[in-house]
This record gives structure tokens, C-alpha cells and sequence, in this order.
């Protein structure tokens, strides 16, 4: 190949038209990815997330679409100084910097108070065991009830004054009670014999006196 045939190849229009071609093609292709990643991350993007809580649940979405933010009811709660209805906490939490569409989890204010399933507790564990695994669970307690029985033993649970069993479905805010036993046995033996005596002596004088 002479150096004038290469020169006319190297300078054909349709060689530079191809180059050309895709160079746009390429620069079409970066702009196009750059542009999309900073849709998708919205860059530059910050809403800061306000605070919603004791809202009701139809002001707090309101207010957080017209932010554009998205919320979502996750769970709820119950407390009984609260409205129904409210929101009882958030995430993210107030002040946290987000780009557009994120997400705002809420827990809202039941209507109804949350219940725990009694467990297998009266007549069947100690009062410290009780106590230990009611709390464990979420139970309240109140002041234990002591009445006569075996020393420690729970007898009894109680619940807003009346008798609860196994399987009952307790309110969270309502307090047991535990019924437990203060008495020793050896007292019980004790109490026994002498009343075992008492009758006997009694058996005794009123022989006595017949005869």
C-alpha cells in the first residue's frame, strides 16, 4: 500500500462518520447512567423528617406524602393517656436527614388494651418463681395476698379482685394478685396436736363427769 492509498483511507468520510457515530453513541451512554444513578439516589436530595408523633394517623400521612415521604402503619400499641389512633412512635426518627420516597414506619394507638394468656402459675409454683416468670412475660404485679397454707406456695392468682386461671386472657395494665400461703408446716403439725390434745382432755373431763 503506497502512502497516497493509505492517506485517502485515513481520511475517508465514512471513516470519520463511523468514529463520529460513536463517540455520540458513547457520550449518550455516560450521560445517560450518570443521569440515572442521580434519579434513582436523588442526589442533592435532603428532607428532613418531622416529628408526627401524637398525630393522628390521617395528618401524620399528610403531612409526610406532601413531604414525599411514604408511610406505612408497621404496628401499634396501646397506651391509655393517648388518643386512639395516634401515632406512638416512628422511624426514622425526627431529625434524621432522607432522600425522597423513603419509607416512615409508624405505631399507632390501639383501640383495644393488649392482652397476656395466664400461664400455669396457682397451685403449681412457688411465689418468687411466679413472680419472675409473670414478669418476664409482661405481667404487672401488686402487692402479694397472704392467707393460710403452705408457706410460699402460690394458691391463688387474682385480677382485678375476682379469681383468674390458666388460659384467661389478662389486660397489660391490669395488675395480679398473687394468693400466697404463710404458713409453716410444722406449724400446721403443731396446730394439729394441740387441737388433737384439746379433744382428748375434753374426752377425758366429760368421762369424768359422768361417772
Amino acid at each position: 500500500m503506497t502512502l497516497k492509498e493509505f492517506s485517502r483511507k485515513l481520511f475517508a468520510p465514512w471513516l470519520w462518520g463511523n468514529l463520529t457515530a460513536m463517540a455520540i453513541v458513547v457520550c449518550i451512554i455516560i450521560f445517560g447512567v450518570w443521569y440515572g444513578i442521580a434519579w434513582y439516589t436523588h442526589h442533592g436530595e435532603e428532607i428532613e423528617i418531622p416529628d408526627i408523633c401524637n398525630m393522628s394517623v390521617d395528618d401524620a400521612s399528610f403531612a409526610l406524602e406532601h413531604m414525599g415521604l411514604v408511610p406505612i402503619v408497621a404496628d401499634s400499641g396501646y397506651n391509655k393517656k393517648m388518643r386512639t389512633g395516634t401515632i406512638l412512635f416512628q422511624q426514622p426518627r425526627p431529625g434524621m436527614v432522607v432522600k425522597s420516597g423513603r419509607e416512615v414506619y409508624l405505631t399507632v394507638n390501639s383501640t383495644y388494651s393488649p392482652t397476656l394468656t395466664l400461664p400455669d402459675i396457682a397451685d403449681n409454683c412457688d411465689a418468687r418463681e411466679a413472680e419472675v416468670k409473670l414478669v418476664s412475660m409482661g405481667f404487672r404485679l401488686g402487692p402479694i395476698e397472704y392467707v393460710p397454707g403452705e408457706k410460699d406456695w402460690v394458691l391463688k392468682v387474682k385480677c382485678r379482685g375476682r379469681i383468674v386461671y390458666k388460659g384467661d386472657k389478662i389486660p397489660i395494665e391490669a395488675p395480679l394478685v398473687l394468693v400466697v400461703g404463710n404458713t409453716d408446716p410444722e406449724e400446721d403439725d403443731i396446730a394439729d396436736d394441740s387441737a388433737a390434745d384439746a379433744q382428748h382432755l375434753d374426752m377425758i373431763d366429760s368421762e369424768d363427769w359422768e361417772w
